[in-house]
Protein backbone atom coordinates (compact mmCIF):
# COMPACT_ATOMS: atom_id res chain seq x y z
CA UNK A 1 0.00 0.00 0.00
CA UNK A 2 1.07 3.59 -0.53
CA UNK A 3 0.05 6.76 1.27
CA UNK A 4 -0.80 9.66 -1.05
CA UNK A 5 0.16 13.07 0.28
CA UNK A 6 -0.83 16.38 -1.32
CA UNK A 7 1.78 19.06 -0.75
CA UNK A 8 1.73 22.75 -1.65
CA UNK A 9 4.90 23.78 -3.45
CA UNK A 10 6.69 26.53 -1.46
CA UNK A 11 7.52 29.66 -3.41
CA UNK A 12 11.22 29.04 -2.84
CA UNK A 13 11.02 25.66 -4.60
CA UNK A 14 9.10 26.73 -7.72
CA UNK A 15 11.18 25.91 -10.79
CA UNK A 16 13.58 23.68 -8.81
CA UNK A 17 14.39 20.03 -9.62
CA UNK A 18 11.79 17.60 -8.36
CA UNK A 19 14.21 15.25 -6.59
CA UNK A 20 15.92 17.96 -4.54
CA UNK A 21 12.62 19.73 -3.79
CA UNK A 22 10.80 16.56 -2.77
CA UNK A 23 13.64 15.60 -0.45
CA UNK A 24 13.32 18.95 1.33
CA UNK A 25 9.54 18.89 1.47
CA UNK A 26 9.33 15.36 2.91
CA UNK A 27 12.56 15.24 4.92
CA UNK A 28 13.91 12.34 2.83
CA UNK A 29 17.33 11.68 1.39
CA UNK A 30 17.68 12.86 -2.21
CA UNK A 31 18.29 9.24 -3.23
CA UNK A 32 15.00 8.12 -1.68
CA UNK A 33 13.13 11.03 -3.28
CA UNK A 34 14.62 10.11 -6.67
CA UNK A 35 13.49 6.50 -6.25
CA UNK A 36 9.90 7.57 -5.59
CA UNK A 37 10.02 9.79 -8.69
CA UNK A 38 11.56 7.06 -10.86
CA UNK A 39 8.82 4.67 -9.73
CA UNK A 40 6.21 7.10 -11.10
CA UNK A 41 4.90 8.14 -7.70
CA UNK A 42 4.85 11.93 -8.08
CA UNK A 43 2.18 13.84 -10.01
CA UNK A 44 1.46 17.49 -10.79
CA UNK A 45 -1.08 19.02 -13.15
CA UNK A 46 -2.10 15.62 -14.47
CA UNK A 47 1.39 14.41 -15.42
CA UNK A 48 3.96 12.13 -13.82
CA UNK A 49 7.18 13.89 -12.84
CA UNK A 50 10.70 12.60 -13.36
CA UNK A 51 13.50 13.45 -10.97
CA UNK A 52 14.97 16.17 -13.21
CA UNK A 53 11.60 17.82 -13.97
CA UNK A 54 10.92 21.22 -12.43
CA UNK A 55 8.16 21.87 -9.93
CA UNK A 56 5.47 24.38 -10.82
CA UNK A 57 3.38 26.47 -8.47
CA UNK A 58 0.43 24.64 -6.94
CA UNK A 59 -0.06 21.19 -5.44
CA UNK A 60 2.06 18.09 -5.96
CA UNK A 61 0.73 14.58 -5.17
CA UNK A 62 3.19 12.00 -3.83
CA UNK A 63 2.57 8.27 -3.42
CA UNK A 64 4.81 7.14 -0.54
CA UNK A 65 5.16 3.34 -0.25
CA UNK A 66 4.62 1.90 3.23
CA UNK A 67 8.02 0.34 3.90
CA UNK A 68 6.63 -1.59 6.89
CA UNK A 69 4.41 -3.63 4.58
CA UNK A 70 7.14 -4.49 2.12
CA UNK A 71 7.47 -8.23 1.56
CA UNK A 72 10.76 -9.86 2.55
CA UNK A 73 13.11 -9.96 -0.40
CA UNK A 74 13.83 -13.36 -1.93
CA UNK A 75 17.20 -15.03 -1.27
CA UNK A 76 19.96 -15.06 -3.86
CA UNK A 77 19.99 -18.47 -5.59
CA UNK A 78 23.16 -20.22 -4.46
CA UNK A 79 23.95 -17.47 -1.98
CA UNK A 80 26.33 -14.52 -2.22
CA UNK A 81 30.02 -15.24 -2.78
CA UNK A 82 32.39 -13.26 -0.56
CA UNK A 83 35.84 -12.71 -2.08
CA UNK A 84 37.38 -10.84 0.84
CA UNK A 85 36.31 -9.73 4.32
CA UNK A 86 37.66 -8.28 7.55
CA UNK A 87 36.25 -6.21 10.38
CA UNK A 88 35.93 -3.12 8.15
CA UNK A 89 34.95 -4.27 4.66
CA UNK A 90 33.40 -7.07 2.62
CA UNK A 91 34.09 -7.58 -1.10
CA UNK A 92 31.31 -9.59 -2.72
CA UNK A 93 30.93 -11.14 -6.16
CA UNK A 94 27.47 -9.90 -7.15
CA UNK A 95 25.49 -12.21 -9.45
CA UNK A 96 23.35 -10.91 -12.29
CA UNK A 97 19.76 -10.22 -11.24
CA UNK A 98 20.72 -8.82 -7.84
CA UNK A 99 20.47 -5.12 -6.91
CA UNK A 100 22.99 -3.37 -4.67
CA UNK A 101 20.30 -2.23 -2.20
CA UNK A 102 16.50 -1.98 -1.88
CA UNK A 103 14.71 0.62 -3.98
CA UNK A 104 11.18 1.54 -4.92
CA UNK A 105 9.73 -0.92 -7.41
CA UNK A 106 12.47 -3.55 -6.94
CA UNK A 107 11.26 -6.81 -5.37
CA UNK A 108 14.27 -9.02 -6.09
CA UNK A 109 17.28 -9.86 -3.92
CA UNK A 110 19.86 -7.28 -2.88
CA UNK A 111 23.47 -7.34 -1.76
CA UNK A 112 22.72 -5.47 1.46
CA UNK A 113 19.75 -7.72 2.24
CA UNK A 114 21.72 -10.90 1.61
CA UNK A 115 24.56 -9.75 3.84
CA UNK A 116 22.17 -8.72 6.62
CA UNK A 117 20.34 -12.06 6.39
CA UNK A 118 23.66 -13.87 6.75
CA UNK A 119 24.37 -11.97 9.96
CA UNK A 120 26.93 -9.49 8.66
CA UNK A 121 26.93 -6.14 10.45
CA UNK A 122 27.11 -3.19 8.05
CA UNK A 123 27.87 0.49 8.62
CA UNK A 124 24.82 2.49 9.69
CA UNK A 125 25.95 5.62 7.86
CA UNK A 126 24.17 6.79 4.72
CA UNK A 127 20.47 6.68 3.77
CA UNK A 128 18.58 3.89 5.60
CA UNK A 129 17.91 1.90 2.41
CA UNK A 130 21.58 1.76 1.43
CA UNK A 131 23.60 1.62 4.63
CA UNK A 132 27.06 0.22 4.02
CA UNK A 133 26.75 0.61 0.25
CA UNK A 134 29.50 2.87 -1.10
CA UNK A 135 29.05 2.12 -4.83
CA UNK A 136 26.71 0.12 -7.03
CA UNK A 137 26.54 -2.22 -9.99
CA UNK A 138 23.52 -2.43 -12.29
CA UNK A 139 21.13 -5.34 -11.68
CA UNK A 140 22.19 -6.72 -15.07
CA UNK A 141 25.93 -6.43 -14.38
CA UNK A 142 27.85 -9.06 -12.42
CA UNK A 143 31.10 -8.75 -10.51
CA UNK A 144 32.88 -7.16 -7.59
CA UNK A 145 31.45 -4.71 -5.06
CA UNK A 146 32.97 -3.51 -1.79
CA UNK A 147 30.62 -2.91 1.16
CA UNK A 148 31.53 -1.07 4.37
CA UNK A 149 31.12 -2.84 7.69
CA UNK A 150 32.46 -0.07 9.93
CA UNK A 151 31.53 3.60 9.92
CA UNK A 152 35.19 4.55 9.46
CA UNK A 153 35.38 2.35 6.35
CA UNK A 154 32.17 3.86 4.96
CA UNK A 155 33.47 7.41 5.30
CA UNK A 156 36.87 6.62 3.81
CA UNK A 157 35.55 4.52 0.92
CA UNK A 158 32.98 7.15 -0.05
CA UNK A 159 35.82 9.68 -0.16
CA UNK A 160 37.98 7.31 -2.24
CA UNK A 161 35.25 6.76 -4.83
CA UNK A 162 34.52 10.48 -4.99
CA UNK A 163 38.20 11.27 -5.50
CA UNK A 164 38.53 8.46 -8.09
CA UNK A 165 41.35 6.65 -6.31
CA UNK A 166 39.60 3.28 -6.55
CA UNK A 167 40.72 1.16 -9.51
CA UNK A 168 37.69 -0.37 -11.25
CA UNK A 169 38.45 -2.82 -14.05
CA UNK A 170 35.66 -4.28 -16.17
CA UNK A 171 35.68 -6.85 -18.94
CA UNK A 172 33.11 -6.44 -21.68
CA UNK A 173 32.28 -7.90 -25.07
CA UNK A 174 31.39 -5.22 -27.62
CA UNK A 175 29.96 -5.85 -31.06
CA UNK A 176 32.34 -5.39 -33.99
CA UNK A 177 35.99 -4.27 -33.95
CA UNK A 178 37.08 -1.05 -32.28
CA UNK A 179 39.45 1.24 -34.14
CA UNK A 180 41.76 2.19 -32.55
CA UNK A 181 42.11 -0.94 -30.43
CA UNK A 182 43.09 1.14 -27.40
CA UNK A 183 41.75 4.54 -26.46
CA UNK A 184 39.77 6.87 -24.23
CA UNK A 185 36.16 7.96 -24.57
CA UNK A 186 35.59 11.38 -23.01
CA UNK A 187 31.94 12.27 -23.55
CA UNK A 188 29.34 13.69 -21.11
CA UNK A 189 26.43 11.47 -20.08
CA UNK A 190 22.92 12.50 -19.06
CA UNK A 191 19.31 11.35 -19.34
CA UNK A 192 18.27 10.34 -22.84
CA UNK A 193 16.26 13.29 -24.22
CA UNK A 194 13.45 11.09 -25.49
CA UNK A 195 13.51 8.14 -23.09
CA UNK A 196 14.27 9.20 -19.52
CA UNK A 197 14.76 5.60 -18.36
CA UNK A 198 17.89 5.47 -20.54
CA UNK A 199 21.07 7.48 -20.63
CA UNK A 200 22.97 8.94 -23.57
CA UNK A 201 25.91 11.11 -24.54
CA UNK A 202 24.36 14.58 -24.35
CA UNK A 203 25.56 18.15 -24.34
CA UNK A 204 25.59 19.41 -20.77
CA UNK A 205 25.73 15.91 -19.27
CA UNK A 206 28.06 14.89 -16.45
CA UNK A 207 31.74 14.48 -17.39
CA UNK A 208 32.38 10.80 -18.14
CA UNK A 209 35.69 9.15 -19.04
CA UNK A 210 36.19 5.52 -20.09
CA UNK A 211 39.53 3.91 -21.02
CA UNK A 212 39.42 0.72 -23.08
CA UNK A 213 41.81 -1.84 -24.60
CA UNK A 214 40.97 -4.75 -26.89
CA UNK A 215 42.10 -8.06 -25.35
CA UNK A 216 40.79 -10.46 -28.00
CA UNK A 217 38.99 -10.16 -31.35
CA UNK A 218 36.38 -12.48 -32.82
CA UNK A 219 34.62 -12.39 -36.20
CA UNK A 220 31.64 -10.49 -34.77
CA UNK A 221 32.85 -8.94 -31.53
CA UNK A 222 35.75 -7.88 -29.30
CA UNK A 223 36.64 -8.67 -25.70
CA UNK A 224 37.65 -5.45 -23.94
CA UNK A 225 39.33 -4.46 -20.71
CA UNK A 226 37.87 -1.20 -19.43
CA UNK A 227 39.10 1.16 -16.74
CA UNK A 228 36.58 3.69 -15.47
CA UNK A 229 37.83 7.11 -14.50
CA UNK A 230 34.30 8.22 -13.61
CA UNK A 231 31.33 6.14 -12.50
CA UNK A 232 28.16 7.33 -14.20
CA UNK A 233 25.05 5.17 -14.41
CA UNK A 234 25.32 2.85 -17.46
CA UNK A 235 28.61 4.56 -18.39
CA UNK A 236 30.27 1.68 -20.24
CA UNK A 237 27.05 0.70 -21.99
CA UNK A 238 26.35 4.27 -23.11
CA UNK A 239 29.90 5.02 -24.27
CA UNK A 240 30.16 1.80 -26.28
CA UNK A 241 26.77 2.40 -27.87
CA UNK A 242 27.85 5.94 -28.76
CA UNK A 243 30.90 4.41 -30.52
CA UNK A 244 28.47 2.20 -32.47
CA UNK A 245 29.84 -0.86 -30.68
CA UNK A 246 27.09 -1.71 -28.17
CA UNK A 247 27.79 -4.46 -25.68
CA UNK A 248 26.71 -7.90 -26.84
CA UNK A 249 23.30 -8.72 -25.38
CA UNK A 250 22.53 -5.11 -24.41
CA UNK A 251 19.25 -4.72 -26.29
CA UNK A 252 18.45 -1.52 -24.37
CA UNK A 253 21.36 0.22 -26.07
CA UNK A 254 21.06 -1.18 -29.57
CA UNK A 255 22.71 -4.61 -29.51
CA UNK A 256 21.87 -7.13 -32.23
CA UNK A 257 19.20 -9.52 -30.87
CA UNK A 258 20.31 -12.24 -33.31
CA UNK A 259 23.85 -12.21 -31.91
CA UNK A 260 22.50 -12.14 -28.36
CA UNK A 261 20.41 -15.24 -29.06
CA UNK A 262 23.35 -17.05 -30.68
CA UNK A 263 25.50 -16.33 -27.62
CA UNK A 264 22.74 -17.30 -25.19
CA UNK A 265 22.79 -13.88 -23.54
CA UNK A 266 19.86 -12.53 -21.56
CA UNK A 267 21.76 -9.41 -20.49
CA UNK A 268 24.73 -7.28 -21.48
CA UNK A 269 28.15 -8.98 -21.53
CA UNK A 270 29.71 -6.87 -18.79
CA UNK A 271 31.57 -8.01 -15.68
CA UNK A 272 33.29 -6.07 -12.87
CA UNK A 273 36.45 -8.16 -13.08
CA UNK A 274 38.87 -6.43 -10.70
CA UNK A 275 38.69 -3.97 -7.82
CA UNK A 276 41.68 -2.36 -6.10
CA UNK A 277 41.79 0.30 -3.39
CA UNK A 278 43.67 1.39 -0.28
CA UNK A 279 42.26 -0.36 2.78
CA UNK A 280 40.19 2.29 4.57
CA UNK A 281 41.83 1.77 7.99
CA UNK A 282 45.00 -0.26 7.38
CA UNK A 283 46.27 1.73 4.36
CA UNK A 284 47.50 -1.37 2.55
CA UNK A 285 46.32 -2.26 -0.94
CA UNK A 286 43.35 -4.57 -1.36
CA UNK A 287 43.12 -6.09 -4.85
CA UNK A 288 40.47 -8.67 -5.72
CA UNK A 289 39.63 -10.37 -9.02
CA UNK A 290 36.58 -12.29 -10.16
CA UNK A 291 36.14 -15.02 -12.77
CA UNK A 292 33.41 -14.85 -15.41
CA UNK A 293 30.02 -16.31 -14.45
CA UNK A 294 28.64 -19.20 -16.47
CA UNK A 295 26.52 -17.20 -18.95
CA UNK A 296 29.40 -14.90 -19.93
CA UNK A 297 31.91 -17.76 -20.11
CA UNK A 298 29.54 -19.68 -22.41
CA UNK A 299 29.17 -16.68 -24.72
CA UNK A 300 32.97 -16.47 -25.04
CA UNK A 301 33.16 -20.16 -25.88
CA UNK A 302 30.65 -19.63 -28.69
CA UNK A 303 32.61 -16.67 -30.03
CA UNK A 304 35.90 -18.58 -29.91
CA UNK A 305 34.35 -21.65 -31.45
Amino acid sequence: MAETRYLPVPDALEGERADASLARMLGLSRTRAAEILEAGGVFQDGRTLGKSDRLAAGIVAVDIPDEREAAPEPPIPGGLTIRYEDEDIIVVDKPVGVAAHPSTGWTGPTVSGALASAGHRLSELGPPERQGIVHRLDVGTSGLMVVARSDAAYTELKRAFKERTVEKVYHAVAQGHLDPTEGTIDAPIGRHPGQDWKFAVVEGGKPSITHYEVLEMFPAASLLEIHLETGRTHQIRVHMAAMRHPLAGDLTYGADPVLAKRLGLGRQWLHAHELAFAHPTQRREVRVTSTYPADLAHALEVLRG
